[in-house]
């Protein structure tokens, strides 16, 4: 998410997540701490930090990526592209229904 929206508050995370402010710190920390990402106070609001990856940060994450489209691909091997679709579908419709966050683990949102 930061990847996706460079210079993005600490807030609006924690908004597009649906958690407590506090919850994103906790995420965000051990992040700053390996050099992953970092904050800079914001130019238009002194109160607000932006998250931005490192070069470090965007090396893992394309490793990441990788991994993760590998581990896709083998995962659904077996699949026509038909039934891959339609797999896709009934998923959208599942996340949908309850109302879930694209790329939000539900165990992060805040209870409603």
């Amino acid at each position: 998410m930061i990847a996706a929206e460079p210079g993005r508050s600490q807030r609006t995370l924690a908004a597009e997540l649906g958690v407590v402010p506090s919850r994103v710190v906790a995420l965000i920390d051990p992040l700053d701490r390996k050099g992953l990402i970092e904050r800079r106070r914001s130019e238009t609001d002194r109160r607000n930090h932006e998250l931005h990856l490192t070069a470090e940060g965007g090396k893992l994450l394309g490793r990441l990526a990788h991994i993760a489209l590998a581990h896709e691909h083998d995962m659904f091997t077996g699949l026509t592209d038909d039934e891959y679709e339609q797999l896709a579908t009934v998923l959208d419709k599942l996340v949908k229904a309850k109302e879930m966050t694209p790329g939000v683990h539900p165990g992060y949102r805040m209870p409603r």
